[in-house]
């Protein structure tokens, strides 16, 4: 995830005046050194990492003045504080008109994952904000451009209108808000033809589509793997289409994420929604507080809730507590169990969400324990339902069996047996001779 390495730079910074019971000259500027190189490391404007140094050392002089209790405390709120200034104080998504049709034109470059964010925001939007969005395929360039948003609309069961390669773009924009206003749609997401590069074509095509739908929104999808080339493509489609917003792509990857922290204040437009991932559920608005937070060790717990609400089976999740309570808890219960967090992503990306935990979940990156996970699965998916109910039973020969079916080995089957024995154990320690007495 993009920040990763400016979150423990940042947290080392704050080291130096950790428990302190006043603010130095020097311990003050020991860790505004260290933050001015975490920022640089991380490809932040070298502009924009001046200023804010600045104006932290300045608000430091005043706390250092104040003799105030806990100033680190204060320095930790002051650095929160600025970053968010920094990310752009508030999310912002797409403001929707309160009546008739919301057009969105979506630009970008070729190979910013345009096509995609496109059909991700059409489901977010539908799910999130009930609306009724349909796509235009203005991309005539590309004949696969509009083959993959006629896929990924079924994926959604949003409708793509495309009137193929064989029309002008201002044509098929047209008849497509047309057919949206006879059909009931009220949001109409426009993606819209990219190049390799920025030229005066696409400029010109781009301009040509702004003044005659003047769209309400215009929104810029942009990789975060580019770095500080984010601030120059924004400035030069902002420059000539005033662009509302960005969408930032491939931020699960790992990214500095200098650019994103300096776009605002180099070309005052506002980050919009950020690309988590492959799947078309990959996408979030972007939370400037939130993102502070993460990026300083502070975790993400209000998107890790929205995420496990979305994505996770509450029936079931009941269901297997349920049985953990009344101390029936089996390993086709851990199977469910395991596979509901699977959809949450791998085991590091949730430890980052979780305060204070971003600096253990780079062990777990390090120890494979989604490959542990992916084992586990393996070894209970080759028992019978049966031999899942009561692993007791087994013997050698099962055992073999299982392994052999799994790709484990026999010591593998019995470690994830011996463990599944002792957490049992202690559920039912806790869920019959605790929690359902204490009810």
């Amino acid at each position: 995830m993009a920040f990763e390495s400016l979150s423990l730079r940042l947290t080392s910074a704050f080291k130096h005046i950790a428990g302190k019971d006043k603010l130095t000259d020097k311990n003050m500027e020991a860790m505004l050194r260290e933050i001015r190189i975490a920022l640089l490391e991380a490809d932040v404007n070298y502009t924009v990492v001046k200023n804010f140094i600045n104006k932290i050392r300045e608000e430091m002089v005043g706390i250092q003045v104040s003799e105030a209790l806990d100033p680190d405390q204060q320095v930790y709120k002051l650095v929160h504080e600025e970053i968010i200034k920094l990310l752009g104080e508030s999310a912002e998504g797409i403001t929707f008109r309160s009546s008739g049709i919301t057009t969105v034109m979506v630009v970008g470059l070729q190979g910013t994952g345009k096509t995609t964010s496109v059909a991700k925001i059409a489901k977010l939007i539908k799910e999130k904000n009930s609306r009724k969005p349909l796509i235009i395929a203005a991309d005539i360039i590309r004949p696969a451009a509009i083959e993959q948003l006629q896929t990924l609309g079924k994926q959604i069961d949003v409708e793509v209108f495309t009137k193929g390669v064989n029309v002008d773009v201002v044509t098929a924009v047209s008849e497509g808000l047309k057919y949206a206003s006879a059909n009931g749609y009220d949001t109409v997401l426009i993606d819209t033809a990219g190049r390799l590069h920025i030229d005066d074509d696409l400029m010109a095509e781009l301009n040509t589509l702004k003044n005659k739908f003047r769209p309400d929104e215009i929104l810029l999808t942009v990789d975060a793997m580019t770095g500080q080339d984010i601030v120059n493509v924004a400035k030069s489609f902002d420059d000539l289409l005033h662009v509302t917003g960005l969408i930032v792509t491939k931020f699960d990857g790992d990214a500095r994420g200098g650019g994103v922290l300096s776009v605002r204040s180099i070309t005052d437009v506002p980050v919009k929604y950020v690309g988590t991932g492959e799947k078309i559920t990959d996408i979030d608005i972007f939370y400037p507080d939130r993102m502070a937070d993460r990026i300083l060790g502070m975790g993400d717990l209000q998107s890790l809730i929205e995420k496990a609400e979305a994505e996770l089976d509450e029936a079931a999740m009941q269901k297997t507590a349920e049985r953990m309570m009344n101390g029936k808890f089996d390993l086709n219960d851990l199977l469910i169990q395991m596979k509901q967090m699977k959809k949450l992503g791998p085991l590091s990306g949730i430890m980052k969400m979780l305060p204070g935990m971003n600096q253990y979940s780079e062990m777990l990156d390090n120890t494979d324990a989604d490959g542990q996970m992916k084992k586990t699965e393996a070894i209970i998916c080759s028992m019978t339902p049966e031999e899942r109910k009561d692993p007791s039973r087994l013997r050698s020969s099962h055992k073999n069996r299982i392994a052999k079916g799994s790709g484990t080995t026999v010591a593998d089957v019995n470690k994830l047996i011996n463990s599944f024995e002792r957490m049992k154990k202690l559920m039912n320690g806790m869920g019959l001779g605790g929690f359902r007495n204490f009810r």
